[in-house]
Protein backbone atom coordinates (compact mmCIF):
# COMPACT_ATOMS: atom_id res chain seq x y z
CA UNK A 1 0.00 0.00 0.00
CA UNK A 2 3.08 2.62 0.98
CA UNK A 3 4.45 1.45 -2.64
CA UNK A 4 1.30 2.25 -4.55
CA UNK A 5 0.94 5.41 -2.29
CA UNK A 6 4.08 6.65 -3.17
CA UNK A 7 3.70 5.74 -6.64
CA UNK A 8 0.44 8.03 -7.02
CA UNK A 9 2.37 10.66 -5.27
CA UNK A 10 4.86 10.12 -8.09
CA UNK A 11 2.95 10.55 -10.33
CA UNK A 12 0.72 13.21 -9.98
CA UNK A 13 4.12 15.02 -9.10
CA UNK A 14 5.46 14.53 -12.50
CA UNK A 15 2.09 15.70 -13.83
CA UNK A 16 2.28 18.88 -12.01
CA UNK A 17 6.22 19.33 -13.16
CA UNK A 18 5.19 18.75 -16.69
CA UNK A 19 2.21 21.25 -16.83
CA UNK A 20 4.26 23.82 -15.22
CA UNK A 21 6.67 23.15 -17.73
CA UNK A 22 4.50 23.65 -20.33
CA UNK A 23 2.90 26.95 -19.13
CA UNK A 24 6.22 28.43 -18.24
CA UNK A 25 6.26 28.71 -21.91
CA UNK A 26 3.26 30.75 -22.44
CA UNK A 27 3.51 34.41 -23.72
CA UNK A 28 1.96 36.28 -20.42
CA UNK A 29 0.69 40.48 -20.79
CA UNK A 30 1.21 42.22 -17.18
CA UNK A 31 0.77 45.78 -17.60
CA UNK A 32 2.88 47.11 -20.37
CA UNK A 33 4.65 44.49 -21.37
CA UNK A 34 4.80 40.88 -23.12
CA UNK A 35 6.87 37.88 -20.83
CA UNK A 36 7.60 34.81 -22.69
CA UNK A 37 7.01 32.22 -19.64
CA UNK A 38 8.59 32.85 -16.06
CA UNK A 39 11.47 35.46 -17.52
CA UNK A 40 11.73 38.43 -16.17
CA UNK A 41 12.96 40.86 -18.66
CA UNK A 42 9.84 41.81 -21.32
CA UNK A 43 9.59 40.01 -24.52
CA UNK A 44 9.98 42.47 -27.64
CA UNK A 45 9.94 40.84 -30.97
CA UNK A 46 10.17 41.41 -34.71
CA UNK A 47 7.63 39.09 -36.32
CA UNK A 48 5.74 38.71 -39.72
CA UNK A 49 2.39 37.99 -41.48
CA UNK A 50 2.16 34.57 -42.86
CA UNK A 51 -1.28 34.17 -43.27
CA UNK A 52 -1.51 31.51 -46.08
CA UNK A 53 0.65 28.79 -43.47
CA UNK A 54 -1.98 26.64 -42.48
CA UNK A 55 -2.82 26.05 -46.82
CA UNK A 56 0.69 25.22 -47.10
CA UNK A 57 1.22 22.55 -44.20
CA UNK A 58 -1.96 20.99 -45.61
CA UNK A 59 -2.04 17.99 -47.80
CA UNK A 60 -5.06 18.77 -49.99
CA UNK A 61 -5.10 21.60 -52.79
CA UNK A 62 -2.62 24.90 -52.42
CA UNK A 63 -0.26 22.06 -49.61
CA UNK A 64 3.54 22.36 -50.09
CA UNK A 65 4.77 21.31 -46.21
CA UNK A 66 8.49 21.24 -47.87
CA UNK A 67 8.02 24.89 -48.42
CA UNK A 68 6.55 25.60 -45.13
CA UNK A 69 9.33 24.12 -43.32
CA UNK A 70 12.22 26.21 -45.34
CA UNK A 71 10.08 29.69 -45.10
CA UNK A 72 10.08 28.62 -41.00
CA UNK A 73 13.63 27.66 -41.13
CA UNK A 74 14.46 31.40 -43.25
CA UNK A 75 12.28 33.34 -40.32
CA UNK A 76 13.92 31.18 -37.67
CA UNK A 77 17.59 31.93 -39.01
CA UNK A 78 16.89 35.76 -39.22
CA UNK A 79 15.62 36.08 -35.82
CA UNK A 80 11.74 36.42 -36.84
CA UNK A 81 9.83 33.91 -33.79
CA UNK A 82 6.07 35.27 -33.93
CA UNK A 83 3.63 34.91 -36.97
CA UNK A 84 0.18 36.59 -37.51
CA UNK A 85 -2.10 34.06 -39.43
CA UNK A 86 -5.07 33.39 -40.82
CA UNK A 87 -6.64 30.04 -39.24
CA UNK A 88 -8.94 29.85 -42.25
CA UNK A 89 -10.54 31.17 -45.15
CA UNK A 90 -14.89 31.48 -45.47
CA UNK A 91 -16.34 30.94 -48.83
CA UNK A 92 -15.63 33.94 -50.66
CA UNK A 93 -18.24 36.10 -53.17
CA UNK A 94 -18.86 35.50 -56.65
CA UNK A 95 -18.31 38.82 -56.92
CA UNK A 96 -14.21 39.00 -56.26
CA UNK A 97 -11.10 37.18 -56.09
CA UNK A 98 -10.74 35.80 -52.80
CA UNK A 99 -8.64 32.63 -51.06
CA UNK A 100 -9.12 29.01 -52.35
CA UNK A 101 -9.45 26.25 -50.28
CA UNK A 102 -11.38 27.37 -48.07
CA UNK A 103 -12.09 25.91 -44.65
CA UNK A 104 -15.88 26.96 -43.88
CA UNK A 105 -17.95 26.23 -46.68
CA UNK A 106 -20.90 26.21 -45.06
CA UNK A 107 -22.14 27.04 -41.60
CA UNK A 108 -20.19 24.03 -39.18
CA UNK A 109 -18.85 22.66 -42.24
CA UNK A 110 -15.06 22.51 -42.27
CA UNK A 111 -12.45 20.99 -44.32
CA UNK A 112 -10.95 18.31 -42.46
CA UNK A 113 -7.98 18.52 -44.99
CA UNK A 114 -7.42 22.54 -43.79
CA UNK A 115 -7.69 21.30 -39.99
CA UNK A 116 -5.25 19.07 -40.18
CA UNK A 117 -2.76 21.59 -41.98
CA UNK A 118 -3.81 23.95 -39.11
CA UNK A 119 -2.68 21.15 -36.72
CA UNK A 120 0.57 20.33 -38.61
CA UNK A 121 1.93 24.35 -39.06
CA UNK A 122 1.06 24.90 -35.13
CA UNK A 123 3.35 21.26 -34.37
CA UNK A 124 5.93 22.88 -36.85
CA UNK A 125 6.23 26.19 -34.91
CA UNK A 126 6.00 24.30 -31.55
CA UNK A 127 9.51 22.56 -32.98
CA UNK A 128 10.97 25.76 -33.47
CA UNK A 129 9.76 28.05 -30.98
CA UNK A 130 7.98 30.09 -33.02
CA UNK A 131 4.85 31.66 -31.99
CA UNK A 132 1.55 32.36 -33.78
CA UNK A 133 -1.16 34.93 -33.74
CA UNK A 134 -4.18 33.26 -35.05
CA UNK A 135 -7.00 36.01 -36.66
CA UNK A 136 -10.56 33.98 -36.86
CA UNK A 137 -12.33 35.97 -39.28
CA UNK A 138 -11.65 38.81 -41.72
CA UNK A 139 -13.23 42.47 -42.00
CA UNK A 140 -12.54 42.06 -45.86
CA UNK A 141 -14.26 39.78 -48.60
CA UNK A 142 -10.57 38.17 -49.67
CA UNK A 143 -11.07 35.38 -47.26
CA UNK A 144 -14.72 35.29 -46.87
CA UNK A 145 -14.95 37.01 -43.56
CA UNK A 146 -17.79 39.09 -42.43
CA UNK A 147 -19.21 38.81 -45.98
CA UNK A 148 -19.26 35.33 -45.74
CA UNK A 149 -21.54 35.37 -42.16
CA UNK A 150 -23.58 38.10 -44.44
CA UNK A 151 -24.45 35.94 -47.12
CA UNK A 152 -25.04 33.03 -45.32
CA UNK A 153 -28.25 34.93 -43.46
CA UNK A 154 -29.41 36.64 -46.74
CA UNK A 155 -27.88 39.29 -47.34
CA UNK A 156 -26.60 38.04 -50.85
CA UNK A 157 -22.97 38.38 -52.02
CA UNK A 158 -20.89 40.95 -50.90
CA UNK A 159 -19.80 43.51 -53.76
CA UNK A 160 -16.45 44.40 -55.07
CA UNK A 161 -14.89 46.85 -52.70
CA UNK A 162 -12.26 48.25 -54.97
CA UNK A 163 -12.67 51.25 -56.40
CA UNK A 164 -16.00 52.84 -57.26
CA UNK A 165 -17.34 49.42 -55.22
CA UNK A 166 -15.58 50.64 -51.92
CA UNK A 167 -19.26 52.61 -50.20
CA UNK A 168 -20.94 50.08 -51.11
CA UNK A 169 -18.78 47.33 -49.35
CA UNK A 170 -18.77 49.26 -46.51
CA UNK A 171 -22.80 49.70 -46.38
CA UNK A 172 -22.91 45.95 -47.14
CA UNK A 173 -20.24 45.33 -44.10
CA UNK A 174 -21.70 47.20 -41.93
CA UNK A 175 -24.92 45.08 -41.25
CA UNK A 176 -22.80 42.22 -39.61
CA UNK A 177 -22.95 44.60 -36.50
CA UNK A 178 -26.71 44.95 -37.18
CA UNK A 179 -27.43 40.95 -37.51
CA UNK A 180 -27.23 39.05 -34.33
CA UNK A 181 -27.84 35.78 -36.66
CA UNK A 182 -24.55 36.27 -38.79
CA UNK A 183 -22.42 36.93 -35.65
CA UNK A 184 -23.85 33.76 -33.74
CA UNK A 185 -22.65 32.23 -36.61
CA UNK A 186 -19.24 33.53 -36.26
CA UNK A 187 -19.33 32.61 -32.60
CA UNK A 188 -20.14 29.27 -33.56
CA UNK A 189 -17.26 28.78 -35.90
CA UNK A 190 -15.35 30.53 -32.98
CA UNK A 191 -16.14 27.73 -30.33
CA UNK A 192 -14.88 25.17 -32.76
CA UNK A 193 -11.58 26.46 -33.12
CA UNK A 194 -10.70 27.66 -30.30
CA UNK A 195 -12.09 24.46 -28.19
CA UNK A 196 -10.07 22.17 -30.97
CA UNK A 197 -7.69 19.33 -29.98
CA UNK A 198 -4.82 19.18 -32.25
CA UNK A 199 -5.19 15.96 -34.46
CA UNK A 200 -1.35 15.60 -34.29
CA UNK A 201 -0.02 16.49 -31.02
CA UNK A 202 -2.88 15.42 -29.37
CA UNK A 203 -2.92 18.64 -27.45
CA UNK A 204 -5.94 21.17 -26.94
CA UNK A 205 -5.07 24.27 -28.27
CA UNK A 206 -6.11 26.06 -25.11
CA UNK A 207 -2.71 24.07 -24.04
CA UNK A 208 -0.68 24.94 -26.96
CA UNK A 209 2.07 27.47 -25.58
CA UNK A 210 3.18 27.97 -28.98
CA UNK A 211 -0.08 30.15 -29.71
CA UNK A 212 0.88 33.79 -28.64
CA UNK A 213 -3.04 35.07 -29.06
CA UNK A 214 -6.04 34.85 -30.61
CA UNK A 215 -7.13 37.13 -32.75
CA UNK A 216 -10.73 38.18 -33.29
CA UNK A 217 -10.73 39.20 -36.74
CA UNK A 218 -8.86 40.66 -39.10
CA UNK A 219 -9.20 44.36 -39.10
CA UNK A 220 -12.81 44.61 -37.95
CA UNK A 221 -14.49 48.15 -38.31
CA UNK A 222 -18.19 49.59 -37.39
CA UNK A 223 -18.43 50.44 -41.34
CA UNK A 224 -20.63 53.07 -39.96
CA UNK A 225 -20.40 55.77 -37.41
CA UNK A 226 -23.40 54.95 -35.52
CA UNK A 227 -22.84 51.30 -35.44
CA UNK A 228 -19.59 52.43 -32.20
CA UNK A 229 -21.52 50.82 -29.60
CA UNK A 230 -22.46 47.97 -31.08
CA UNK A 231 -18.77 47.14 -32.68
CA UNK A 232 -17.63 47.68 -28.82
CA UNK A 233 -20.54 45.22 -27.70
CA UNK A 234 -19.25 42.70 -30.04
CA UNK A 235 -15.27 42.87 -29.53
CA UNK A 236 -16.76 42.67 -25.78
CA UNK A 237 -18.77 38.85 -26.40
CA UNK A 238 -16.50 37.75 -28.37
CA UNK A 239 -13.39 38.33 -26.47
CA UNK A 240 -15.40 37.15 -23.43
CA UNK A 241 -16.41 33.84 -25.29
CA UNK A 242 -12.70 33.27 -26.07
CA UNK A 243 -11.47 33.71 -22.51
CA UNK A 244 -13.86 31.23 -21.27
CA UNK A 245 -12.79 28.19 -23.71
CA UNK A 246 -9.37 29.19 -23.32
CA UNK A 247 -8.26 31.11 -20.59
CA UNK A 248 -4.50 30.66 -21.42
CA UNK A 249 -4.18 32.74 -23.89
CA UNK A 250 -4.06 36.33 -24.97
CA UNK A 251 -6.49 37.60 -27.11
CA UNK A 252 -6.33 40.94 -29.17
CA UNK A 253 -8.88 42.58 -31.69
CA UNK A 254 -6.97 42.30 -34.74
CA UNK A 255 -7.84 46.25 -35.46
CA UNK A 256 -6.00 49.06 -36.73
CA UNK A 257 -5.98 51.05 -34.74
CA UNK A 258 -7.50 54.39 -34.22
CA UNK A 259 -8.49 54.44 -38.16
CA UNK A 260 -10.00 51.08 -37.73
CA UNK A 261 -12.18 52.75 -35.21
CA UNK A 262 -13.81 55.34 -37.43
CA UNK A 263 -10.88 57.40 -36.85
CA UNK A 264 -12.13 57.76 -33.24
CA UNK A 265 -9.64 57.99 -30.58
CA UNK A 266 -12.27 57.25 -27.96
CA UNK A 267 -13.67 54.53 -29.52
CA UNK A 268 -10.67 52.84 -30.23
CA UNK A 269 -9.69 53.36 -26.45
CA UNK A 270 -13.47 51.95 -25.47
CA UNK A 271 -12.35 48.56 -27.62
CA UNK A 272 -9.12 47.94 -26.20
CA UNK A 273 -10.02 49.27 -22.27
CA UNK A 274 -12.41 45.73 -22.30
CA UNK A 275 -11.36 43.58 -19.39
CA UNK A 276 -10.70 40.53 -21.84
CA UNK A 277 -8.33 42.06 -24.00
CA UNK A 278 -4.64 42.33 -23.36
CA UNK A 279 -2.98 44.13 -25.91
CA UNK A 280 -3.49 47.04 -28.57
CA UNK A 281 -3.06 46.23 -32.17
CA UNK A 282 -2.13 48.46 -35.07
CA UNK A 283 -1.36 49.49 -38.75
CA UNK A 284 -0.16 51.20 -40.64
CA UNK A 285 -0.54 51.51 -44.17
CA UNK A 286 1.03 55.05 -45.60
CA UNK A 287 0.14 54.11 -49.38
CA UNK A 288 -3.20 52.26 -48.54
CA UNK A 289 -4.27 55.87 -46.49
CA UNK A 290 -2.97 58.66 -48.87
CA UNK A 291 0.06 59.45 -46.34
CA UNK A 292 2.11 58.69 -49.36
CA UNK A 293 1.63 58.85 -53.23
CA UNK A 294 1.90 55.51 -55.28
CA UNK A 295 3.90 57.82 -57.87
CA UNK A 296 6.35 59.85 -55.91
CA UNK A 297 6.64 56.88 -52.77
CA UNK A 298 10.11 58.00 -52.18
CA UNK A 299 9.54 61.93 -52.18
CA UNK A 300 6.52 60.49 -50.02
CA UNK A 301 8.81 59.34 -47.42
CA UNK A 302 9.12 62.53 -44.71
CA UNK A 303 5.50 62.63 -44.55
CA UNK A 304 5.57 59.09 -43.82
CA UNK A 305 7.49 59.04 -41.03
CA UNK A 306 6.00 61.93 -39.60
CA UNK A 307 2.34 60.50 -39.78
CA UNK A 308 3.51 57.56 -38.95
CA UNK A 309 5.26 58.79 -35.31
CA UNK A 310 1.96 60.91 -34.68
CA UNK A 311 -0.10 57.49 -35.33
CA UNK A 312 2.28 55.34 -33.06
CA UNK A 313 2.75 58.36 -30.07
CA UNK A 314 -1.35 58.59 -29.79
CA UNK A 315 -1.69 54.79 -29.34
CA UNK A 316 1.07 54.74 -27.16
CA UNK A 317 -0.49 57.33 -24.81
CA UNK A 318 -3.46 55.14 -24.93
CA UNK A 319 -1.60 51.98 -24.12
CA UNK A 320 0.35 53.83 -21.23
CA UNK A 321 -3.69 55.26 -19.78
CA UNK A 322 -4.69 51.55 -20.63
CA UNK A 323 -1.42 49.64 -18.40
CA UNK A 324 -1.35 47.21 -21.90
CA UNK A 325 1.37 46.83 -24.34
CA UNK A 326 0.82 47.60 -28.43
CA UNK A 327 1.89 45.70 -31.13
CA UNK A 328 2.02 47.20 -34.61
CA UNK A 329 1.22 43.98 -36.47
CA UNK A 330 1.00 44.76 -40.17
CA UNK A 331 3.10 47.63 -41.92
CA UNK A 332 4.21 47.86 -44.82
CA UNK A 333 5.27 49.93 -47.83
CA UNK A 334 5.47 48.82 -52.33
CA UNK A 335 8.60 48.32 -53.79
CA UNK A 336 10.33 51.37 -55.79
CA UNK A 337 8.18 53.17 -58.77
CA UNK A 338 5.18 50.65 -57.19
CA UNK A 339 6.58 47.92 -59.26
CA UNK A 340 5.43 43.86 -58.07
CA UNK A 341 9.07 42.26 -59.48
CA UNK A 342 11.46 40.97 -57.03
CA UNK A 343 14.22 42.05 -59.43
CA UNK A 344 12.50 45.97 -58.66
CA UNK A 345 14.46 47.94 -55.74
CA UNK A 346 13.36 48.01 -52.38
CA UNK A 347 14.76 51.62 -50.77
CA UNK A 348 11.80 53.17 -50.10
CA UNK A 349 10.29 50.23 -48.33
CA UNK A 350 13.63 49.88 -46.31
CA UNK A 351 13.16 53.46 -45.29
CA UNK A 352 9.81 52.95 -43.93
CA UNK A 353 10.85 49.54 -42.57
CA UNK A 354 13.86 51.42 -40.70
CA UNK A 355 11.30 53.87 -39.35
CA UNK A 356 9.11 51.47 -37.44
CA UNK A 357 12.00 49.33 -36.65
CA UNK A 358 13.82 52.31 -34.71
CA UNK A 359 10.33 53.33 -32.74
CA UNK A 360 10.78 49.43 -31.64
CA UNK A 361 14.08 49.39 -30.53
CA UNK A 362 14.14 52.93 -28.83
CA UNK A 363 10.65 51.08 -26.99
CA UNK A 364 12.64 48.55 -26.21
CA UNK A 365 15.76 50.62 -24.63
CA UNK A 366 13.70 52.72 -22.94
CA UNK A 367 11.60 49.18 -21.13
CA UNK A 368 8.44 51.20 -23.54
CA UNK A 369 4.70 49.75 -24.53
CA UNK A 370 5.21 49.10 -28.14
CA UNK A 371 6.56 45.70 -27.71
CA UNK A 372 6.38 43.78 -31.19
CA UNK A 373 6.30 44.63 -34.76
CA UNK A 374 4.62 42.25 -37.63
CA UNK A 375 5.42 43.65 -41.29
CA UNK A 376 3.38 42.63 -43.96
CA UNK A 377 4.29 40.12 -45.35
CA UNK A 378 6.76 37.07 -46.33
CA UNK A 379 6.60 35.60 -49.58
CA UNK A 380 9.83 34.04 -49.10
CA UNK A 381 10.67 31.95 -51.89
CA UNK A 382 7.13 32.16 -53.70
CA UNK A 383 6.86 33.45 -57.00
CA UNK A 384 4.11 35.09 -58.98
CA UNK A 385 2.96 33.78 -62.54
CA UNK A 386 0.78 37.09 -63.07
CA UNK A 387 0.05 39.72 -61.66
CA UNK A 388 -3.02 38.55 -59.96
CA UNK A 389 -3.04 35.09 -58.04
CA UNK A 390 -5.22 32.04 -59.88
CA UNK A 391 -5.93 28.89 -57.70
CA UNK A 392 -2.73 26.81 -58.35
CA UNK A 393 0.32 30.00 -58.55
CA UNK A 394 2.20 29.63 -55.28
CA UNK A 395 0.83 31.97 -52.08
CA UNK A 396 2.57 34.96 -51.17
CA UNK A 397 1.41 37.51 -48.48
CA UNK A 398 -0.38 40.05 -50.99
CA UNK A 399 -4.33 38.58 -51.01
CA UNK A 400 -5.56 37.41 -54.21
CA UNK A 401 -7.56 40.25 -54.64
CA UNK A 402 -4.20 42.44 -55.06
CA UNK A 403 -0.92 42.51 -56.92
CA UNK A 404 1.18 39.60 -56.14
CA UNK A 405 4.79 41.44 -55.41
CA UNK A 406 3.49 44.66 -53.98
CA UNK A 407 4.03 44.37 -50.46
CA UNK A 408 5.68 40.74 -49.82
CA UNK A 409 9.33 40.29 -49.22
CA UNK A 410 10.61 37.31 -51.32
CA UNK A 411 14.31 35.68 -50.24
CA UNK A 412 16.26 37.65 -52.44
CA UNK A 413 15.22 41.12 -50.84
CA UNK A 414 18.65 40.68 -49.42
CA UNK A 415 18.79 44.58 -47.81
CA UNK A 416 14.94 44.12 -45.96
CA UNK A 417 16.23 40.83 -44.54
CA UNK A 418 19.58 42.45 -42.83
CA UNK A 419 17.15 45.06 -41.42
CA UNK A 420 15.16 42.81 -39.80
CA UNK A 421 17.87 40.19 -38.67
CA UNK A 422 19.54 43.52 -37.34
CA UNK A 423 16.62 44.45 -35.39
CA UNK A 424 16.10 41.89 -34.24
CA UNK A 425 19.55 41.30 -32.80
CA UNK A 426 19.29 44.11 -31.09
CA UNK A 427 16.21 42.87 -29.58
CA UNK A 428 17.81 40.26 -28.07
CA UNK A 429 20.93 41.36 -26.76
Amino acid sequence: MRILRFSLILFFSMLSILANASAKDFIRQRDTHFYKGDARQPYYFVGTNLWYAPILASEGQGGDLPRLCRELDSLKNIGVDNLRILVGADAGSANVTSVAPVLQSKPGVLNDTLLAGLDRMLAELEKRDMYSVLYLTNSWDWSGGFGYYLRETGHGDSPDASGEGWSRYVDYAAQFFRDRQAQQLYFDFVKTIVGRTNGITGKAYKDDAHIMAWQLCNEPRPFAKELGGAFVKWVSEAAALIKSIDPNHLVSTGSEGIIGCNVDEQLCERVHADRNIDYITVHIWPANWGWAKRGSLHSSLPHVFLKTEEYISAHDRMAQKLQKPFVIEEFGYPRDANAYSPAARTDSRNAFYRCIFQALTESRAQNGALAGCNFWGWGGSGRARAERWTAGDDFLCDPPHEPQGWYSVFDTDCQTIDLIRQTANKLHE
